[in-house]
């Protein structure tokens, strides 16, 4: 029988056909049926029907511009034909495109309808002109009211150019709603930081009776982000739970990134292990949250986990563990992340390239990251940022010929970029970056201004820099204050430090830490401890870097009573924050104020010393008359591993001199050149004279002034001439008797 025989069983065959291939879309099969009607196209019925739904299955198989070609062919269009043509182009990114063929729409006299206004307002690339544009339109022709797809894409448009306030009056102008609409305001708000706002609306869906889905859960629990939010977030689980959507893996997903934000990742992890399913996202979830916790270790246990589990790892599980390894410094393991993000073929994608960048380059491994930087198909500026930081912490010049091949190729720097290229810019280098930075519209960029401030100062252009302060014609706002007031501070203008950070409307904890130490270096101990006072009243908390100027304060006034009191301040915050640098301030104030118990006390807690920790201890105990202790700390120090340097002699022979051990004190001195290769100075050759003149040995004393390599300063013929005069009073005693 011929094909073209029957012409309603043909007909209904193509629709057959059409049917299927709708629900099992391909590009071959669009082309199949596309020929076959072509060849039916005289006995057709309704060829406009088809010719739509061909341009439809083209479109959304990655055939656009055959589905053009069918469209400009045309004999007849109707208004699906132009709307199915500019949805696809919308979906595509294409908005002159769609705009054209919407223009043309018109032009023919064919009205536009909802899909059509809400097919182009779901563009990507549509600006808010065209988009207040079509919202009028919408309104004249009453398409607003008709359902909720115009004013629903509308919403979607104006949250994505951040316009709250127009998404708010779009959705209250509304006068039917649909559960897409509640959902889309929803997770507007989430996404924009509005947690309240987004429970408030959340509410307002339930009480409508309307029935919920998973994108009313997922789009609340998105904008929870710390531990205030938590209740809600209760609540929102317990609802999950009653409407049966703990077994959706999109909403368990979202419970897991909540919880991780708002109590921490124990608690994540618990309802980790409870969901019934569990996807790839539900691992990244836990994986990302490990690697940006305390504990980044975990995230690679996830990783391993996962692959026990069957799950296959994607670029957000590679860049996640990566970065976890570059906190902790791993880099056998990050090695082996690098190899099987290759066997996996996702080494030239952007976000695992970038984190391999950034993971070799803080690694101090600078070709393995140009290599991995190198292998990236679309770089951003997140890749360039990791290789210009990791040549700038370097202090090489590469860092700024990168800054100059980046421009070159179109790629826009930020503020980072431009952060990091001034710490290794030479005085020449750092004139033309300041004129890119103006030419960019970075002038008042604090972020960029800062660093413009650092560098100027680190060049030693101290007026440069300060001329920010006297020139700028805008405020200065916190962390642009604090650099300057760095400056000051460095330089010794204490007064003007206290005087610019004075003036600030909210200063940081970083403000408060630089006038508290410009006071301390300049000697008004009293206002230090009024400013750490008031600074409490106002509830900004004290960090370690208040805690180690408070500390010197009360060292320098040797007040035990007011050191105990800051210690325990620090117990009471939690000391375990506290790094060795604090420890050791602490140490040594302990020690200088005559408490040699706490001082051996703190030290023997520390679980990571250093050299600075070690001289801190043999320093305490000299001072306080434990001489052999602290040369037995000395030896510790070396069996230990530690080098001992200048300062760490300077304490052990201060020891030596107060303890009365001449031999042990001779002997280290002459262990300083022959065995460390520390050329002896002043404070060296002050020590050994005053244990020699003090104990009797003037002849050797006198030696060991006349063979100095420096002149000898007043302090070194103070402590000779004490030592003479201590011997003549010692020998007048005995000829009298």
């Amino acid at each position: 029988m011929s094909f073209h025989g029957n012409f309603v069983s043909n007909n209904q065959r193509l629709l057959y056909l059409l049917e299927s291939s709708s629900k099992f879309r391909s590009f071959n099969r669009t082309k199949c049926l596309h020929a076959l009607a072509i060849t039916l196209a005289p006995n057709l019925y309704q060829p406009i029907f088809f010719s739509n739904n061909i341009i439809s299955l083209y479109a959304s198989s990655n055939g656009l511009p055959m589905a053009r070609k069918l469209f400009d062919k045309m004999p007849e269009r109707n208004i699906v034909s132009y709307n199915t043509m500019i949805s696809a182009y919308s979906k595509h990114g294409n908005v002159e495109e769609a705009w054209g063929l919407f223009s043309e729409m018109r032009g023919v006299e064919f009205y536009p309808t909802q899909f059509t206004l809400s097919g182009l307002l779901s563009c990507v690339t549509l600006d808010l002109c065209r988009g207040v544009q079509l919202q009028a339109l919408s309104v004249k022709n009453g398409l607003s009211c008709v359902d909720a797809f115009v004013g629903t894409a509308l919403m979607s448009l104006y949250g994505k150019h951040g316009c709250l306030d127009e998404v708010v009056l779009a959705f209250e102008d509304m006068p039917r709603k649909s559960l897409a609409t509640w959902n889309s305001i929803i997770c507007l708000f989430g996404q924009h930081g509005l947690a309240e706002d987004s429970v408030f609306s959340f509410r307002e869906l339930v009480r409508e009776g309307t029935s919920l889905s998973e994108c009313s859960f997922v789009g609340a629990l998105s904008g929870f982000e710390n531990e205030q939010h938590l209740e809600f977030g209760k609540q929102i689980h317990g609802l999950v739970i009653k409407f049966g959507f703990d077994y959706v893996v999109s909403v368990t997903n979202s419970l897991i990134n909540m919880y991780a934000k708002c109590v921490g990742l124990c608690f994540a992890e618990k309802i980790f292990q409870e969901v019934p399913v569990r996807d790839v996202v539900s691992w990244n979830t836990m994986i990302g949250a490990s690697a940006k916790s305390e504990n980044p270790k975990k995230a690679l246990e996830h990783l391993v986990q996962m692959s026990l589990d069957g799950v296959l790892p994607n670029q957000i599980t590679f860049s996640s563990v990566i970065n976890s390894c570059t906190t902790l410094q791993i880099t056998g393991f990050g090695e082996c992340i690098h190899a099987k993000s290759i066997k996996s073929a996702f080494e030239s994608d952007v976000s695992v390239g970038s984190a391999l960048v950034d993971f070799y380059a803080k690694c101090d491994r600078l070709e393995d990251a140009h290599r991995s930087f190198n292998e990236i198909h679309e770089k951003n500026v997140v890749s360039w940022n990791a290789l210009i930081w990791g040549y700038a912490n370097k202090c090489s010049s590469t860092s700024v010929y990168l800054l100059l091949e980046m421009l070159r190729l179109g790629s826009q720097p930020n503020e980072f970029t431009l952060s990091s290229v001034l710490k290794s810019a030479s005085v020449l280098e750092l004139r033309q970056i300041h004129c890119s930075i103006i030419r960019m519209g970075y002038q008042n960029n604090e972020y960029a201004m800062s660093s413009l401030i650092t560098s100027y100062a680190k060049n030693a252009l101290i007026s440069d820099a300060l001329t920010f302060v006297k020139t700028s014609d805008w405020a200065f706002a916190v962390v642009p204050s604090n650099n300057i007031a760095a400056v000051y501070n460095r330089f010794g203008h204490y007064h003007e430090t206290v005087k610019l950070l004075s003036q600030l409307e909210k200063p940081d904890i970083v403000s408060w830490n630089t006038v508290i130490a410009a006071c301390s270096r300049s000697g008004d101990y009293k206002e230090v401890f009024e400013l750490f006072k008031h600074m409490l009243a106002i509830q900004i908390y004290p960090d370690k870097y208040t805690f180690v100027s408070l500390l010197s304060v009360c060292s320098k006034l040797c007040n035990l009573a007011v050191g105990s009191s800051i210690h325990g301040l620090m117990t009471k915050t939690d000391i375990n924050h506290c790094d060795t640098f604090v420890h050791n301030v602490l140490l040594d104030m302990y020690g200088k104020c005559g408490n040699i118990e706490n001082s051996v006390k703190i030290f023997e807690g520390m679980t990571d010393r250093n050299l600075v920790t070690w001289t801190a201890l043999i320093s305490a105990l000299g001072l306080n008359g434990y001489a052999c202790e602290a040369l037995e700390r000395f030896r510790d120090m070396e069996f230990a591993g530690f080098k001992p340097d200048g300062v760490a002699f300077i304490a052990v022979l201060t020891a030596c001199r107060h303890g009365g051990l001449l031999r042990e004190g001779m002997e280290l001195f002459e262990k300083l050149k022959k065995i460390y290769g520390i050329e002896p100075d002043r404070d060296h050759y002050h020590c050994i004279v005053d244990l020699l003149a003090r104990y009797g040995h003037l002849k050797e004393a006198e030696d060991t002034i006349s063979r100095m390599p420096v002149p000898p300063n007043a302090l070194i013929w103070r402590s000779f001439l004490e030592g003479v005069r201590r011997h003549r009073t010692v020998q007048g005693r005995v000829v009298d008797q």
